[in-house]
């Protein structure tokens, strides 16, 4: 996975109008909703076919690569590209509310309007949109800080549940016909 500055730098330099996390979020969304894995992700995306496709071994190519294959792994080792611990809680906790709008952003392009969800899918994607909806305090407590840890690891797991329902299961139902 590359580094969230790489990836900054590479959108600034392509002038696109969003944020790392927040393109990460649409990039995780696309694929969990059954989007196509293909180098012209951001075109798709950001819904902007005039978009090139990223530049193999670019920054935005290893995020696709790295989040295709984090998703697909199967010891549920995915990751969210957020600011590290060390940056202060205002931005993580916005930073993560990025991430979840552009989640929702991918999934409903992939996914459409009605996609098969099981119960515990439909109940994880209404959570994260109340999470996009949600703006970053200016200051926090440990509780804080625990909570957003919490957030941090539902949002990683209902990602995984909804890339499960729409393309895992997808993918095992065509195994079977």
């Amino acid at each position: 996975m590359p580094d969230l500055s790489e990836v900054d730098a590479e959108i600034r330099r392509l002038a696109l109008a969003s944020s790392a996390p927040e393109l990460h979020g649409s990039l995780c969304g696309w694929l969990a909703g059954g989007g196509a894995p293909v180098r012209e992700w951001p075109a798709k995306v950001l819904v902007d076919d005039t978009l090139a496709a990223p530049a193999e071994g670019s920054p935005l190519d290893r995020l696709r690569t790295a989040s295709v294959a984090q998703l697909e792994d199967r010891s549920f080792d995915f990751a969210l590209m957020l600011p590290g611990a060390d940056a202060p809680l205002v931005q993580r906790s916005g930073a993560l509310f990025d991430w979840c709008r552009g989640f929702l952003g991918g999934f409903g392009l992939a996914a459409g309007a009605r996609p098969k969800l099981s119960e515990e899918s439909t109940e994880a994607l209404g959570d994260l949109a109340r999470l996009a909806r949600a703006e970053a305090q200016e200051d926090g407590d440990e509780e804080d800080e625990a909570a957003l840890a919490e957030i941090e690891e539902f949002v990683r797991v209902a990602t995984l549940l909804l890339h499960g329902d729409c393309v895992l299961a997808a993918r095992h139902r065509q195994s079977l016909n």
